[in-house]
């Protein structure tokens, strides 16, 4: 008979992701369950050993019911990056600061999906709408191309498995084993890791790229891209089974949160800024 270990609570939207961990899930002798849609812990609600995955607008209802911590890094992370990881200016404005600018920049939420991370003309051009306060912290960097990008998936300071997810920013999947650029994702990973892994949670994603041909002096360099939580991150190419030993630690039972990771909780008052459709892209 297989030893449970545990449930795993998934948001009712359904997405690709969501269903390789389901069965990777239950591989391992899981409980999974689909969460009701109209929000509540539902069948679920006091049981013990929870994990979840899913968008954090739905979390920010299920949650306290399943005592679950969800960790994440700091919104300022990326800002506080020596250069030498990030090969590119960042800061943190506020959503009505972003509108005032004349020139093109990268902007986005921290890591919310509150409004698309893309390149704006001017800040004019940043969307409007219900949740959009003048208030919100947005992150605005320089203009940069990627010439690949890369998904990694860590688990106490180490890379726990990896894809590539895009080349020249369309979709581009492919595992990370056996990639041509595995040992230089890995070697720049692990500088990463050495140097700042202190100010990342035991479970996360860090999405690094290599900086693609142009006038950018930086060119040709490894560069982090950002970093998202794992339990709302899509896997592409990377295996599932390995993924979800990243998602159970970023999304598991407070009673078992390690004293350091206390420092990452998701603060439960941003959820409803967040965009409850989609998988951190």
């Amino acid at each position: 008979m297989v030893k449970k270990h545990g449930f795993l609570a998934l948001a009712p939207q359904y997405t690709t992701t969501r269903e390789l961990l389901s069965a990777a899930a239950r591989r391992r002798g899981m409980d999974v369950e689909v969460l009701p849609a109209h929000g509540g812990a539902g069948a679920l609600q006091g049981r013990h050993s929870g994990h979840y995955y899913g968008g954090p607008a739905f979390a920010a209802g299920v949650i306290d019911d399943l005592a679950i911590a969800l960790l994440e890094p700091a919104d300022d992370w990326l800002t506080v990056l020596p250069y030498e990881f990030t090969r590119r200016h960042i800061i943190t404005r506020t959503l009505g600061e972003a509108r005032r600018l004349y020139q093109p920049a990268f902007i986005k939420p921290p890591s919310d999906k509150s409004f698309p991370a893309a390149v704006y003309a001017e800040g004019r051009c940043l969307p409007s709408g219900p949740g959009l306060r003048p208030d919100l912290p947005v992150l605005i960097s320089d203009v940069v191309s990627w010439a690949m990008e890369f998904r990694l998936f860590l688990l106490d300071g180490e890379v726990h498995v990896g894809s590539q997810y895009s080349s020249f920013g369309g979709l581009d999947a492919a595992p990370l084993h056996g990639h041509c650029h595995h040992d230089a994702v890995l070697d720049f990973a692990d500088n990463l890791l050495t140097t700042c892994g202190d100010t990342l949670p035991s479970a996360v994603v860090v999405d690094i790229g290599l900086l693609a041909k142009s006038e950018h002096d930086d060119a040709g360099q490894w560069a982090v891209v950002e970093a998202n939580m794992a339990w709302f991150s899509n896997c592409y190419a990377a295996d599932p089974d390995r993924v979800l030993d990243v998602v159970l630690r970023s999304a598991g039972p407070r009673s078992r949160t390690a004293e350091r990771d206390r420092l990452f909780y998701r603060d439960r008052g941003r959820t409803q800024l967040a965009e409850q459709g989609t998988e951190s892209q």
